[in-house]
């Protein structure tokens, strides 16, 4: 494989990982994206993960909404408050939209990214997944490496054991382990599927 081609991959998969962490809906949360999420965790060797939450998605009467409850205890509005808030600033200045945000926008535009005018909060984890996706596609390693460094694991350090801690549904438990593994320095264990 070509190091474009790699570069192309992982950019990917950093789509993939933000669009996981999206609001679901069933316009994309469908058979297709369930099969390239099982299918990923089956190439990393987390094939109890991939059965453990085809079993619960197959259960479910309406599995997308499972995931919308899920989703909003989890990220938006839980009680008696909310488990993981997916913005940098919350863990990092203790407020949203603080300084913390602020560095991350200045960032992307140091890298020539502008955020939409409609845009969620620019230190949003979808946000900073998509920003990883392009510094890959345009193979900035160092930049990615600095962004990695200073403005996403910091804080993603502190948000990952909050959803493996706090999930009822296996789903966003194993996709924050997806985006820890995929956003390390060097992982020398490699993905640590669920053993169970």
């Amino acid at each position: 494989m070509s190091p474009e081609e790699q570069s192309e991959d992982i950019a990917r998969v950093y789509r993939f990982l933000s669009q996981c962490m999206q609001y679901p809906d069933a316009e994309w949360m469908d058979e297709d994206f369930f099969n390239v999420f099982y299918s990923l965790l089956g190439t990393l060797g987390a094939v109890n993960d991939a059965v453990e939450i085809k079993k619960k998605i197959d259960q479910a009467e309406d599995p997308v909404e499972d995931l919308q409850v899920e989703y909003t205890r989890l990220f938006i509005n839980g009680v008696p408050h909310v488990v993981a808030p997916p913005y940098g600033s919350v863990y990092m200045d203790k407020s949203l939209q603080g300084t913390f945000a602020g560095n991350t926008l200045a960032f992307y535009r140091d890298k020539g990214f502008a955020m939409e005018e409609n845009a969620d909060l620019p230190d949003h984890l979808i946000h900073e997944l998509e920003f990883l996706s392009l510094l890959t596609l345009e193979n900035d390693l160092p930049g990615e490496e600095e962004f990695l460094t200073k403005l996403f694991r910091p804080w993603y350090e502190k948000f990952h054991p909050r959803v493996t801690e706090g999930a009822h549904h296996p789903f966003y438990r194993v996709v924050v382990q997806l985006i820890d593994f995929f956003t390390k320095e060097e992982d020398k264990d490699g993905f640590q599927p669920n053993k169970a």
